[in-house]
């Protein structure tokens, strides 16, 4: 924003005097009424200057009852819920809002026809790709550059991900190969190393908890060792659900031993597939919910 503002200046769109603009470190240094902060965030988005100020984690301003408010820019698609909450956050703290649905405020940042036609004009391109936009808009975009002059197999309309190859003297072929344009998913210091498998467990653990079963079987007799160990994680408070934790550890103890054979050489992961399956059916018969079952078997 601070260098679109300077261009703007240069080029002799935007006309201040000396001393109008000022940091904003300085803002305590002037009276409220003489103010005014140009901001991005308007779509609502976590970081950006204006959540901070309706989250009140702005370092240098805060919202004061009577401030206005004013959104210039119209609600993107999908983003109705976190601008509706960016509103509710400043109007908490007595601001006032204006948008483009009151006023005729909205100022777009998308091209109108005539400045694409002006765009063509000055560069003069050999071949035009249009982007940003559903595939509509893209046609409507290459019929411009076609009214301008250029050739149809100068256009490109391509989907997302597919190759434009250009040969010598500048002709354009489109072709069917395609580069991945799926979202890569940021984790930690991982960047596309998290696959579906882990973000579904994820989404299992989030939705339902997760119940991990401990249990300690003797190699030689097969027997379980003790009591069954339990850890609940987002599915019940273990202080609270004795009675159905004291059924769960019988279940496993009997499953273990009825599956264990002495002496011999016991198929483990069948053992404990088929305590998962067996203790998964009775926690959702006792609590209509589905946790991720994890059990561990410990040989001693």
């Amino acid at each position: 924003m601070k260098s679109v503002f300077e261009i703007s200046q240069e080029l002799g769109y935007i006309k201040i005097k000396r001393g109008t603009m000022i940091d904003v470190k300085e803002i305590h240094k002037y009276p409220d009424n003489k103010i005014m902060l140009v901001s991005t965030g308007a779509q609502g988005e976590g970081s950006v200057v204006l959540m901070r100020i309706a989250n009140k984690e702005h370092r240098f301003f805060t919202v004061k009852k009577g401030d206005t408010f004013i959104f210039s820019s119209s609600v993107v698609p999908g983003n109705e819920r976190s601008v509706q909450t960016l509103k509710d956050g400043l109007t908490r703290q007595g601001a006032r809002i204006i948008h483009s649905r009151m006023m005729d405020i909205h100022a777009s940042g998308h091209a109108q026809a005539e400045d694409l036609r002006l765009m063509l004009n000055l560069v003069r391109p050999k071949n035009l790709i249009p982007v940003h936009g559903n595939h509509f808009m893209l046609r409507l975009h290459a019929e411009i550059g076609e009214s301008m002059g250029l050739a149809p197999e100068r256009l490109g309309v391509m989907a997302n991900g597919q190759v434009a190859v250009l040969k010598k003297g500048g002709a354009m072929v489109l072709t069917q190969k395609t580069v991945p344009t799926f979202y890569v998913f940021v984790d930690g210091l991982g960047v596309g190393d998290v696959g579906e498998v882990v973000l579904r467990d994820r989404q299992e653990m989030a939705k339902d908890g997760m119940f991990v079963i401990i249990a300690a079987v003797n190699r030689k007799t097969g027997q379980v060792v003790g009591s069954p160990d339990i850890i609940s994680r987002g599915f019940v408070y273990l202080r609270e659900s004795k009675d159905l934790l004291a059924e769960v550890r019988r279940g496993t103890k009997e499953i273990i031993e009825r599956a264990a054979t002495p002496n011999a050489n016991t198929n483990w992961t069948y053992v404990k597939d088929n305590l998962r399956d067996k203790m998964g059916e009775f926690l959702f018969q006792k609590t209509q919910r589905r946790p991720m079952v994890l059990p561990v078997i410990i040989e001693v």
